[in-house]
């Protein structure tokens, strides 16, 4: 995984290699073309993000007036994730095609009205529920910030940089959880606003924030280093024709290290996803406190994203600069089975601070899991990098719905504490399949490396 020597090329303030990609990485500047990526990347993911988990802490409001049951409620947020599976699979080919800063933005706009219909369509359990499946289709844009992230910088700090502008952006799942209660209470309490129209009137705020962050994106994005040259461009698309779409997505999809990769990535963010949609009724039902402290405990699972899912990808590099590719997949192992481990632990515990102290435990190492994972995936393939960054992506709300419907639907009979107990369980088993992945130039966990060329083939175009 040796790189070349950086070079200043005078187009760009950072560093950069033979493919324009920066070697450094400065998340507190705003240079361009890099930063200002790294920036609009992790922003139009983190509105996603707000917009789509804005629901979950209003839901004791939204049933009482809606009459829903906890079954229309499961449902919801099953919906939710199979919104996003689709967007998510569907974003790495038009990545590939339109560039990430087309597709993100056109999503964020395409999906923003339906947040929006919460404010005064929604009237019912079948509304809600179309509601947040339609919502959760902006999800998707995780695929584009990854991919953004991968073609901006190269591979000594790629991890971190995918880390970072990913962990920025899941904290919106935190901080939504915070702000939403709020923004009801000033509505209900301060403006005397009614109970059942305050919340309607909340969605109109992360819907203006999901539309101004895809304007910000679109005006001021670059999709690639070389300025000003974008996907949009004649000699991008004769590229893309050349490369021939149907057989980047071929190579992509008989790659078996992204089916494993999926898979992993399914019970790490599957786990996040879930317990953003549950963890506030969760503390609320279980122990009683009131929905602003139920808010607050959600808000710190998820504001935990804002060090621990850099910290993941930061990991990630530091173990592959000492160990290669072998320290990039048993630090996944590692951290993803103690997350596992957490996970369980979470659901055995019978008081309300240790609960609390488990599920930082838990938010930390799920969170750097996800990180890890994709501070593997941009050396998987780089003809193919949107398609194995769509199904990686895509891994995860297919978990999170194959564990919602197992373990949190309304024909699951279990306790919501043994139900989190076994979704650990099941973090820590799906782990396992890591052991499978082997790199000809790099090895695996267990081997060295069979070829010692340094250069890609034909079969597997792996990053050099």
């Amino acid at each position: 995984m040796e790189e070349g020597p950086p070079y200043y090329n005078k187009l760009f303030p950072l560093p950069v290699d033979h493919d324009n990609k920066a070697t450094i990485f400065r998340p507190f500047s705003i240079s361009s073309p890099h930063m200002r990526a790294f920036h609009l990347a992790w922003l139009s993911l983190f509105s996603s993000f707000f917009s789509t988990f804005s629901i979950p802490p209003l839901t004791p409001l939204i049933r009482r007036d809606l009459n829903l049951t906890q079954a229309d409620i499961s449902r919801a947020g099953i919906a939710s994730f199979v919104g996003s599976i689709f967007s998510r699979l569907a974003m790495g080919p038009a990545c590939v095609l339109l560039g990430p800063r087309v597709t993100s933005a056109t999503l964020s706009l395409l999906t923003a009205p339906a947040l929006l219909a919460m404010s005064c369509l929604v009237s019912s359990p079948k509304k809600f529920i179309v509601v947040r499946f339609l919502v959760g289709f902006s999800l998707g844009n995780f695929v584009a910030n990854q991919f953004w992230m991968s073609s901006m910088f190269s591979g000594p700090v790629v991890g971190l940089a995918n880390g970072v502008a990913a962990g920025w952006a899941n904290t919106g799942a935190g901080l939504t959880q915070l702000l939403m209660p709020i923004i009801y209470s000033v509505l209900n309490n301060s403006l005397n606003l009614p109970s059942n129209i305050a919340w309607r009137v909340a969605f109109v705020f992360p819907t203006a924030f999901q539309v101004a962050t895809a304007i910000l994106v679109l005006t001021f994005g670059q999709d690639r280093p070389i300025s000003p040259v974008d996907y949009s461009s004649k000699h991008e698309k004769n590229n893309t024709t050349k490369d021939d779409l149907r057989a980047v997505l071929f190579q992509g999809l008989k790659n078996y290290r992204g089916w494993i990769l999926a898979v992993l990535y399914g019970v790490c963010f599957g786990a996040e996803l879930t317990t953003n949609n549950i963890i506030a009724v969760y503390f609320y039902d279980r122990f009683g406190v009131n929905i602003n402290v139920a808010g607050v405990i959600a808000a710190s699972f998820g504001m935990a994203n804002l060090f621990s899912r850099p910290a993941g990808g930061l990991l990630s590099d530091e173990l592959a600069k000492r160990f290669g590719m072998r320290g990039r997949l048993w630090g996944l192992w590692a951290v993803q089975t103690v997350a596992g481990l957490l996970c369980v632990l979470l659901g055995r515990c019978n008081s309300l601070w240790g609960s609390i102290v488990v599920l930082c435990g838990f938010s930390v190492s799920v969170q750097a899991a996800g990180a890890l994972t994709f501070g593997v995936v941009p050396f998987v393939s780089k003809r193919s990098l949107g398609v194995i960054s769509g199904m990686t992506g895509g891994g995860g709300p297919v978990g999170a719905v194959i564990v919602q419907l197992l373990l949190f639907s309304d024909s699951c009979k279990l306790s919501k504490q043994t139900s989190i107990s076994l979704m650990g369980a099941m973090m820590i088993v799906f782990t396992l399949p890591i052991t499978f992945i082997y790199f000809p130039q790099w090895g695996g966990m267990f081997s060295g490396p069979s070829d010692h060329t340094n250069s890609p083939t034909e079969h597997n175009l792996l990053l050099e």
